[in-house]
């Protein structure tokens, strides 16, 4: 994430740099918009920060939810920093209308930005199919499910910027072709998109921050794995919370077989919770309530 939060202000300045030089909106917007990556980035990483603190007294959960306040914060500087002044920058050059000078530096930073942001993407598109491991899920779905929000910000910044980038660069050829005002509806349908980006995430951020139960997959595969042990007895209810991307709490309504002595109850509860805990790697709590 270092390495992206770098390359993505890099990207910003040379932007910046270029709207100098051309004046035009399209580019500006996509330099905020680059700088806008660049802070959620960092945000991103100062939430990583504060949820990897220890539990303590206060939170004896840990402070895995954090993830989601910061989260949470980056869609709202998305929406706010980049969607909302885009589109004002927009509509001023689409009410006064200018020719661009020096299109050229415009084609070279945004042909080189599709180049690295395509790599950026494949990247993140490379660990969303190694996270649905070959399942039927679509990446809508996906974004919907996911509870790492590291994973599914980095997919919709990335997508949101290749398609910004490819608006820009229609807006800019139309601007250069004698269409001036098509670079201010550019910046306009930049702004537009980044706002609808920053929506999403926003109510999935929000739907975390509120308490998401676990995956339908990672639920299933546990009642299976517990319905293989009908000698330890019989799950008659099953509950999950994600505390943070990495951490779950998984509590279970058990019914245990009424011939176990008193020894054999505390194996089996033993049991139980090894089962559950081996089936997810992130089940860091585990709470079973005896059924009669």
């Amino acid at each position: 994430m270092l390495a992206a939060l770098a390359g993505n202000l890099a990207i910003s300045v040379t932007k910046f740099v270029a709207f100098a030089f051309t004046r035009s909106t399209a580019m500006l917007t996509e330099g905020i918009h680059s700088l806008v990556d660049t802070g959620d980035q960092l945000l991103l990483l100062v939430g990583q920060r504060r949820a990897a603190r220890p539990a303590d007294a206060a939170h004896p959960f840990g402070y895995g939810m954090e993830t989601y306040f910061w989260s949470f914060i980056v869609a709202l500087m998305l929406f706010l920093a980049g969607g909302a002044v885009a589109v004002w920058e927009g509509a001023e050059k689409l009410v006064h209308p200018e020719p661009l000078a020096l299109p050229v530096v415009n084609f070279i930073v945004l042909g080189a930005s599709i180049v690295f942001e395509s790599l950026s993407f494949r990247t993140a598109y490379r660990e969303y199919r190694h996270l649905v491991r070959g399942r039927d899920v679509r990446l809508l779905g996906f974004l919907r499910q996911s509870k790492d929000p590291n994973i599914f910000v980095t997919l919709l910044e990335d997508g949101a910027a290749l398609v910004g980038l490819m608006i820009a660069l229609a807006g800019v050829t139309a601007a250069t072709l004698g269409v001036e005002w098509a670079d201010g509806a550019a910046s306009i349908a930049i702004g537009l998109l980044l706002i609808a980006v920053a929506l999403f995430m926003a109510n999935e951020t929000r739907s975390l921050i509120a308490g998401e139960a676990a995956s339908p997959f990672l639920e299933q595969e546990l009642r299976e794995v517990l319905a293989a042990c009908p000698e330890l007895g019989a799950l008659t209810g099953l509950m999950t919370l994600h505390l943070g991307p990495r951490s779950i709490l998984v509590n279970l309504c058990w019914r245990f077989p009424p011939a176990l002595t008193g020894a054999e109850v505390v194996q089996a509860f033993a049991a139980v919770e090894a089962r559950v805990r081996a089936a997810d790697t992130r089940v860091s709590h585990v709470f079973i309530a005896p059924q009669a």
